[in-house]
């Protein structure tokens, strides 16, 4: 805990006098901070992991938009927001991570748990109200826009090509039953990304990883967390999370009344539905391969696998 410590002082001149473990997500550590007065949340993410490059790479992209967003539109405290640097900087880093500290969110994780009827009402405004801004804002949204790229989909088919004779036992085994499937979402998601570039759909400001460990109850308040996949995209990067719900059609109604002309594309929705899976299915044989791993964290990186690639076969897309 030194170097927190000594993170905290020098980067927020923050005095801590306690460092708390927290639970947190697959791709980063989290903890919480205190000075004795005020609680804050720091957010680590270990330069040792696969994941890391990836998910800090827009952070000096992302943050102003969020801290705009915050200032600026309804959405006030319904995300939060990381604390500046003492030279102004969204984070710090060391040679061993990237650091964002919050303001400590005194609130339970929604989880496991089935969203309440208010949550549902709540979280329908908070994406409806996102989807009120593009190009327009006074932020530069340039390094975020969506260009329907597979950034991963090279490798993967590399290590389902060249590599796959040298994969680790426990990682064949679980991509054998179903390398027919994955190489045709390889085919379909390709065609999709061509047809979605030339067809230029109109694009707004999106979250793209909503889900319920995402969604914190603050109060009266549901807050959207994890905002490292903010894009500049077409509407279905986030509504591909609520159409199998059970409550979309109490959320889509909450939704038409500020967006009255949207219609869903099928296409698109499709794109994005095959592309998270196959997005999800790397990093996870990602971490298998290059993440250093205990034996239970392994074990339990290859039941996400495995459940993945199940969705993928058998037509859990759409």
């Amino acid at each position: 805990m030194i170097k927190l410590t000594d993170i905290l002082n020098k980067q927020y001149n923050i005095n801590s006098t306690s460092i708390t473990p927290q639970t947190g997500g697959w791709s980063a550590l989290a903890y919480k901070v205190s000075d004795g007065v005020k609680d804050y949340f720091l957010k680590v993410y270990e330069k040792r992991r696969a994941s890391t490059p990836k998910l800090t790479a827009l952070i000096d992209t992302y943050v102003p938009i969020t801290l705009w967003l915050n200032e600026n539109t309804d959405m006030k405290g319904k995300l939060p927001v990381p604390l500046l640097t003492q030279d102004g900087k969204p984070k710090c880093e060391d040679d061993n991570g990237i650091y964002l500290l919050y303001e400590y969110i005194d609130g339970k994780t929604v989880g496991s748990s089935e969203l309440t009827e208010k949550q549902v009402q709540q979280i329908a405004k908070i994406i409806a109200t996102l989807h009120s801004y593009s190009v327009e804002i006074p932020i530069d949204t340039t390094g975020i826009r969506e260009d329907f790229s597979l950034p991963f989909l090279d490798q993967l088919k590399e290590i389902l090509h060249k590599e796959y004779a040298s994969l680790p036992v426990d990682l064949k085994e679980s991509l054998e039953p179903y390398i027919k499937p994955l190489k045709q979402s390889f085919d379909r998601v390709e065609r999709l990304a061509i047809a979605l570039r030339q067809s230029n759909p109109k694009m707004v400001l999106c979250h793209t990883d909503i889900h319920n460990w995402n969604l914190m109850q603050w109060h009266e308040q549901i807050v959207l967390i994890d905002w490292e996949g903010l894009k500049l995209a077409p509407v279905e990067a986030d509504l591909m999370f609520f159409i199998d719900k059970p409550y979309y059609d109490a959320f889509i109604n909450i939704y038409l009344k500020m967006h009255t002309d949207f219609v869903i594309n099928t296409d698109t929705l499709l794109f994005y539905r095959i592309r998270r899976k196959l997005e999800d299915i790397w990093e996870f044989i990602e971490q298998l391969l290059y993440d250093n791993q205990e034996d239970q964290e392994r074990n339990e990186t290859i039941r996400y696998l495995k459940s993945e690639l199940k969705d993928l076969a058998f037509g859990r897309i759409i």
